[in-house]
């Protein structure tokens, strides 16, 4: 077992993708005692088209304007990171597994008071402009890393990892035996990268898993391609 006992992680709660290996990662925290601490990182930002607009120039922006919301409960004196916890896992849960649409504004606050906080807090993460420095900030951090996407784990030697990237979520002993594998592969610094082929199964059986996110979704998915 893996003697690694914290890894931050960064997310957009917009990707179904960090969504699942979010799940694994929490089981991974419950069956072995790890420690996650949640952080940003912007799809809309990495993949904005020349001529567009930042996320962080519109009065509200799908992904970005979620993850204002959660760096304003970061800073809550109680446990700041157990409440973005809250916060992601139960937008992401709402958006990728129920269908419903938590970058829409009036949604986030039905989601706020689901979790016990104030629905108000939706409008001062809008209001406080250093919310948006806070997202740029773990955004940043992950492009200075070479990173691309979400998710990417970072360790505490300052090591980054994009992935695992897969559906479902293992669970049990296969979620510690996959982590075991993530965590291993530190042990060779020059290696890049593996990749599974997607065969047309594959990619039916990712429709399948994705298929509520896809309904729900209010944007047009855009992947840049990565070296």
């Amino acid at each position: 077992m893996s003697n690694v006992d914290s890894v931050d992680f960064h997310f957009d709660v917009m990707c179904p993708w960090a969504y699942q290996t979010s799940k694994w990662i929490r089981e991974v925290r419950r069956l072995t005692g790890l420690r996650v601490n949640w952080r940003f990182f912007s799809l809309e930002e990495i993949n904005r088209r020349e001529g567009k607009k930042h996320p962080w120039e519109r009065e509200w922006s799908y992904g970005w304007s979620m993850m204002r919301i959660g760096a304003r409960l970061r800073r809550l004196e109680d446990n700041g990171n157990a409440a973005l916890d809250a916060w992601y896992e139960r937008a992401g849960r709402a958006l990728h597994e129920e269908g419903r649409k938590p970058h829409r504004k009036e949604v986030a606050e039905e989601i706020m008071s689901e979790l016990g906080f104030d629905p108000a807090l939706v409008d001062e993460a809008l209001a406080d402009p250093t919310t948006n420095d806070e997202v740029m900030a773990d955004h940043r951090r992950v492009l200075d890393l070479g990173g691309f996407g979400v998710p990417t784990l970072v360790f505490g030697d300052g090591t980054a990892i994009f992935g695992p990237v897969i559906t479902p979520a293992p669970t049990g002993e296969a979620a510690v035996r996959l982590w075991d594998l993530t965590v291993g592969w530190n042990e060779f610094p020059h290696l890049y990268e593996m990749r599974r082929p997607k065969t047309g199964a594959d990619m039916e059986h990712i429709a399948d898993q994705f298929a509520t996110y896809f309904a729900a979704r209010d944007w047009v998915t855009i992947s840049n391609p990565v070296a």
